[in-house]
């Protein structure tokens, strides 16, 4: 970001230039190894004028998990509203549109899915904190969508609101391990790494719905 040092420009954008400069430094470099001398450096900021806006290494990090998370979930709300559209667009085509945005959007914001899949995780409270929020808010927009499932298959009686939880955090916990192989596979398109999981997830879901369980 060169020639940008000692320019006037709006607040906001000043802010949204340093997070961008420390979602890249934090994805690439670590939570530990990121020093705000890099951040400010990437930004074309002084190091005083990064603590003057974002107070301190740990407030920074943190202002970009929730920046990151917020990001992610409007992607995935939105892929699926635009999907809504479509006539006669099925639950499994639904749940479809929303893993295509999430994997699209994981694979174009690299360092930001490092932050919250890796960094965030593994440096302990409050950043994990962070993250379990914007876990919970996938889990549930994707519990919806099974719902809805559920319902229009009329599935047996035995089929709870417990299954749908239990079912949506798998879904969540494969979809997030699967973003992360992905993005270190070359060539794996987000459609391709969509499709993986739905013939994993939803060949067995489909199933369910119409009353077959596996025993042993």
């Amino acid at each position: 970001m060169p020639g940008v040092r000692g320019k006037r420009m709006p607040r906001a954008v000043r802010e949204r230039q340093m997070m961008d400069a420390a979602v890249r430094t934090f994805g690439q470099r670590g939570y530990r190894a990121a020093s705000m001398d890099e951040i400010a450096e990437l930004a074309g900021v002084s190091k005083p004028l990064v603590y003057l806006y974002l107070n301190s290494k740990e407030e920074l990090f943190t202002a970009c998990i929730r920046r990151e998370a917020a990001a992610l979930v409007a992607a995935v709300r939105a892929g699926v509203d635009g999907a809504d559209g479509e006539p006669g667009l099925t639950a499994d085509g639904q749940l479809w549109a929303g893993l295509t945005a999430f994997f699209t959007h994981t694979a174009e914001h690299p360092d930001g899915w490092a932050v919250l899949h890796q960094q965030a995780r593994t440096h302990g409270e409050p950043f994990a904190a962070e993250v379990a929020v914007m876990r919970d808010e996938l889990v549930a927009f994707v519990t919806g969508l099974i719902g809805v499932a559920a319902r229009d298959a009329r599935q047996d009686p035995a089929f709870t609101d417990r299954d749908l939880s239990g079912l949506a955090h798998a879904l969540v916990g494969a979809a997030e391990s699967l973003a992360d192989w992905a993005n270190h596979q070359p060539g794996v398109t987000a459609k391709e790494a969509a499709g993986t999981l739905m013939n994993f997830a939803w060949t067995g879901l489909g199933g369910l719905m119409e009353g077959r369980r596996w025993s042993r």
